[in-house]
């Protein structure tokens, strides 16, 4: 199957994609405030320039996208119909540069946890999740 859009079109319509303050992340944000906890967003002092870091913690939060970041078994990480090759090698340098930046930051003494986009779904279980978390 062939792209329903031209090169322009496409390009336009992938540069609108964000990478920084997602709807997903303000959520999560939003729900850290229920704890009183302001974390620093995209911390570049550590590899992968995490979304939110806890530096007194040391800890670190990933909001993840299901598609963008290849969520093991969900629905939403499902591989686009055109340009197969191009996505394959694009979505899975994503994923090994993830698991490389957690390694590092496990390698130095950080904590870290991943929240992906389908989870938000269910709010009260990432307040669980992010709760036991901190609470590590």
């Amino acid at each position: 199957m062939t792209d329903t859009l031209t090169r322009a079109q496409r390009s336009e319509r992938m540069s609108r994609v964000k990478g920084k303050n997602t709807k997903p992340e303000v959520v999560v944000r939003r729900l850290l405030a229920r704890f009183g906890i302001r974390p620093r967003l995209n911390y570049r002092r550590l590899p992968g320039t995490p979304d939110m870091a806890l530096p007194r913690r040391k800890k670190v939060i990933w909001v993840h996208g299901c598609f963008w970041h290849r969520h093991p078994g969900c629905r939403n990480a499902r591989l686009p119909k055109s340009r197969l090759g191009f996505w394959k090698s694009k979505l899975l340098g994503n994923r090994r540069r993830d698991l490389r930046n957690q390694r590092e930051l496990r390698r130095s003494g950080w904590r870290y946890l991943v929240v992906w986009e389908c989870q938000l779904k269910r709010p009260k279980a990432v307040v669980q999740k992010l709760r036991r978390f901190l609470e590590k």
